[in-house]
């Protein structure tokens, strides 16, 4: 079985022990409501702790594997693209996490792609307020 079809299953399982095995320590998130990478496995898995409460009716509809592509940190290796559909707070979206593993077949890095945008938008606002309350980031000022 793949790295991508264990990441797949440990996402639809909903199985966060199973997505740290799979995951490099300096594994980056490139989201699509945030300039800055997520960084770090204790980040990373706190980030799907909250994503995966946040999506509805997730699910993947998809998927590209065994091309090589070139990550953040200028190296190439074997990546996959997952498409998914989901709603969040009852808005439809369309998404693609595009996995990239490291020589030992772990995910390196991951970039997720979402729209529309409206969707991207309420994706935000939710992912960021179940991020303050599980502690992994600080209320935006003015909150």
């Amino acid at each position: 079985m793949s790295t991508a079809d264990r990441f797949r299953g440990a996402v639809d399982r909903r199985d966060l022990a199973a997505l740290d095995e799979l995951f490099t320590e300096d594994i980056r998130l490139y989201s699509p409501v945030k300039f800055n990478p997520f960084e770090g496995k204790p980040m990373v898995l706190g980030l799907f702790q909250v994503l995966l409460r946040t999506f509805e009716d997730f699910r993947y509809v998809g998927d590209y594997t065994g091309a090589s592509q070139t990550s953040s940190d200028g190296t190439s290796a074997p990546s996959a693209a997952l498409l998914f559909r989901a709603k969040v707070a009852g808005k439809e979206m369309h998404g693609m996490d595009l996995l990239h593993f490291d020589n030992d077949d772990r995910v390196k890095e991951i970039t997720v792609m979402v729209r529309p945008q409206s969707a991207v938008q309420t994706l935000g606002e939710a992912v960021l307020a179940g991020l303050v309350a599980e502690g992994l980031v600080s209320a935006p000022s003015g909150q």
